[in-house]
């Protein structure tokens, strides 16, 4: 397909005229991206992606597990194992792996042949090299570690140009499933020898996926063309040779409404984040709609029990009974979306149904709330030594419909007697003042991926350097014992059980309030665009994709 971006620059009203007239389009170029009309487009042609956002920064252990930039990682790098959206894990560039009894040792064999874009053997010494700065980053440059890396990573050593010991201070039953997590890009040594200022340029970036980058802007496009030597793809989406497009353009338009009328009317592919409201039309007008699940937690709220009232687990009972989940899906989204059974997805091994406790009871919620002393003044708001229940939302940004979803929340809550404050920060500003934990934050939004349950009991506290999501530190006997006794599970038959234990325990304490299960990765797709897979972190892999006229 032609990409043609001039038509971004015309009002909303004339884009929606152009809608009906999208062959009149077709004469537009495309600055300096297009291609001339009537080329050759061979094996799949090019697509358009329009995208909300791009992100702030490229570096990749900043930017990897981006909801934005991970599409165009996704493409650019590899992963040593592949993560299906059941969580299954299959070879990669990891061919086979073997671990001890304990799972405190893992041994990966290699693929050989493989080689990143600046030509440095993808070998035992690169994957050393990444695994290292996962774990480590460089902080004194502003590099992170990726989040969820297992943080009992010891060492690594590269055996020979195949093969690549792994050793854990602890039992890490998780490491082989984490290596499928999307912050787990492998990227050339050379790239990760880079100060951070040229990691941050895109272009100077080396992966070794079968797509590199042919040009990009900041805040504007990234340019993606196929790499014609590529022959390393994952088996099981039935492919390994080069891609079948010819490139891939992700180009950013703010403006849902935009990216879902450019693929209406045939000047773009593929469009980000639209609202939900409209993809029943779209679905009946012939577009294809993907709202794929990510293995990680559901949509809900963490909450900060240090702030008061939020440290009696009597109120964060009664806001756990209070939310009317199925009004949520009913009202905001559409049949996609399913309630949350726990608050992990119900599609990530080791996930049980729990739904009993997330039922909504108002009456136990008001009688919760009598119970902790908070009494109904005459405007309904209820009263405690002088001050208001109160809460704030700040609204994800990364979730198109987080506001919606917040404001019918404020109206459950208000009919119990809750004073209910919604901010809507931007994607930069929403990471500078919202905080797990944050001095004036009760409730996080919570929207994370992740690929083994085995990760989440260690970022629930500030053990081993944890997120501590509910500003509990080591205070919460049980729930550290739990957290132990997860992280040290030598086998998923001990493992599981506990994990059950665990979800039972976070949301009988109201630690957590689970929303809906999270859809977070939307697509309206042109019906011409086939073949796309979606992986266990629900991004959209184009590698096997053709686009036909």
């Amino acid at each position: 397909m032609t990409v043609r971006f001039p038509f971004f620059r015309l009002s909303r009203r004339h884009l929606l005229v152009a809608t009906s007239a999208a062959v009149a389009l077709t004469t537009l170029a495309g600055v300096s991206l297009a291609q001339s009309a009537g080329a050759q487009q061979p094996d799949g042609g090019n697509i358009t992606f329009l995208i909300d956002s791009l992100g702030g920064t490229w570096i990749p252990n900043n930017s990897a597990i981006s909801s934005f930039q991970g599409h165009i990682w996704g493409h650019v790098t590899d992963k040593l194992v592949y993560v299906d959206a059941d969580g299954k894990v299959s070879p990669w560039i990891a061919e086979r792996w073997e671990q001890n009894d304990d799972a405190t040792q893992f041994t990966l064999h290699l693929k050989k042949g493989v080689t990143f874009s600046d030509g440095t053997p993808l070998d035992a010494s690169a994957v050393v090299a990444n695994l290292d700065i996962w774990y480590a980053g460089r902080k004194n440059e502003g590099i992170n570690p990726i989040g969820l890396f297992p943080k009992t990573y010891a060492r690594a050593e590269a055996v020979d140009a195949a093969t690549v010991k792994v050793f854990f201070k602890a039992p890490t039953l998780g490491f082989i499933p984490t290596l499928g997590y999307h912050g787990s890009i492998l990227i050339s040594p050379k790239t990760i020898a880079q100060p951070a200022a040229q990691q941050a340029d895109l272009s100077k970036t080396s992966g070794s996926g079968p797509y590199v980058v042919a040009s990009w802007k900041e805040g504007d496009f990234v340019k993606l063309v196929k790499r014609k030597d590529y022959n390393w793809g994952p088996a099981a989406v039935g492919h390994t040779g080069p891609g079948y497009l010819n490139s891939i353009t992700y180009k950013l338009v703010s403006e849902p409404s935009l990216r879902v009328a450019a693929v209406q009317s045939g000047q773009a592919d593929v469009a980000y984040s639209p609202s939900p409201q409209e993809l029943k039309s779209l679905k009946e007008a012939g577009f294809t709609i993907a709202t794929p699940r990510y293995l990680g937690f559901v949509n809900g709220l963490a909450i900060n029990t240090k702030l008061e009232p939020y440290n009696d687990v009597k109120v964060r009972q009664a806001l756990q009974a209070g939310i009317n989940r199925k009004e949520i899906i009913d009202t905001v989204y559409t049949p996609d979306w399913k309630l949350a059974t726990s608050f992990i997805q119900s599609n990530v091994p080791g996930a049980t149904d729990h739904s009993d406790l997330l039922a909504y009871n108002p009456a136990k919620a008001e009688k919760l709330l009598d119970e902790a002393g908070w009494t109904k003044g005459t405007n309904g708001i209820r009263i405690k030594d002088g001050k208001q229940l109160s809460l704030t939302l700040h609204s994800n940004p990364y979730l198109a419909t987080a506001k919606s979803v917040d404001e019918l929340i404020a109206q459950q809550l208000g009919k119990l007697g809750w004073k209910v404050t919604i901010r809507a920060y931007d994607v930069v500003t929403f990471g500078e003042k919202v905080r797990f934990g944050g001095a004036a934050v009760p409730a996080y939004e919570v929207t994370r991926s992740f690929i083994d349950a085995g990760t989440v009991a260690s970022i629930l506290t500030d053990a081993n350097n944890g997120e501590n999501w509910f500003n509990l530190g080591d205070s919460d006997k049980k729930l550290n014992e739990l957290r132990d006794k997860i992280a040290s599970a030598a086998s998923l038959a001990i493992r599981n059980p506990l994990l059950d234990e665990l979800q039972t325990y976070v949301l009988e304490q109201g630690y957590f309030i689970p929303r809906t299960q999270i859809v977070q990765r939307i697509y309206v797709q042109s019906p011409k665009l086939k073949g796309e897979v979606y992986n266990g972190i629900a991004y959209a892999s184009y590698y096997t994709a053709t686009i036909g006229e």
